[in-house]
């Protein structure tokens, strides 16, 4: 029996239609490796872009149930863009280009500022003794956040950076393993948050009341609560309705960690704090 052309033909046909898709599923089986190891990649990189911690841990803290000092970072340059595909703390290290692109001046935007302040704050010996009431930082934005006495704070500008990211994002941050917000976005105005009993002393350079802080501070009765005003920006100087006294307390300019330092030296003196 003679097979008809037309079947010999479709026999043919489906063996190059086998032909083709066996090609086809190699070439699907080496797409499907290539997108794995991109995903992996992809996976990697964000991983190390994004590699901020879920909370923070706290540190052994003491209360002291006397009066205590409060400390106000005013216009810390704290400050989130978007730069390229993902947003960013803004400083004038790794964001100069882009400060210029929009007109702004890269020498303004100081993170550092406001993180060496923090830390001097969290490790001076008042606060391990219990007597640091609050510590409250605005932006130069004003956005006011609330800093927990016995927080650790990281150590690295990179990963403070993270952490302020998250803050001004999230609007606060949870201890690890905790629901405690050691980091909390907070309404305005700060003045709601102090004591009755307190004295708010502001810091400047330029004022013409310089003064011995440690006779400063002692001259001030016990029962009375301190509430210091330090700015945390690169120039400028700190004008708030709400402060009592601007003193001076060197004949140098000095930064916001070091006048810091000074402040908690004089208070530790006066409450006989080793």
């Amino acid at each position: 029996m003679v097979r008809p052309y037309g079947m010999k033909g479709l026999k043919r046909k489906r063996k190059e239609e086998k032909y083709d898709r066996e090609d086809l599923d190699e070439e699907e089986k080496y797409e499907r490796v290539d997108t794995k190891e991109e995903a992996e990649t992809a996976a990697e990189e964000e991983h190390e872009v994004e590699d901020v911690p879920v909370g923070i841990p706290i540190q052994p803290y003491h209360q002291n149930t006397k009066t205590g000092a409060i400390f106000i970072l005013e216009k810390a340059s704290l400050e989130v863009a978007k730069v390229g595909k993902k947003y960013e703390l803004l400083n004038s290290d790794d964001h100069a280009n882009f400060l210029r692109r929009n007109n702004r001046n890269p020498a303004d935007y100081r993170p550092d500022i406001a993180h060496q302040a923090i830390l001097a704050i969290l490790d001076s010996p008042l606060n391990k003794a219990g007597r640091l009431k609050a510590l409250y930082v605005r932006t130069e934005k004003g956005i006011l956040f609330e800093v927990k006495p016995h927080v650790r704070i990281p150590r690295t500008n990179k990963r403070f950076s993270g952490i302020m990211l998250q803050l001004l994002q999230k609007l606060s941050i949870t201890a690890v393993g905790k629901r405690e917000k050691l980091l909390r976005v907070i309404k305005n105005p700060v003045t709601q948050y102090l004591p009755i009993n307190s004295h708010k002393i502001g810091f400047s350079f330029s004022s013409e009341k310089l003064v011995d802080i440690q006779d400063h501070v002692a001259a001030v009765s016990d029962d009375v609560n301190f509430v210091f005003v330090v700015g945390a920006m690169a120039h400028g100087k700190i004008e708030k309705e709400y402060v009592d006294d601007y003193i001076s307390i060197s004949g140098y300019p000095l930064s916001a960690a070091c006048c810091i330092s000074k402040i908690c030296s004089g208070l530790e003196r006066k409450w006989k704090i080793l």
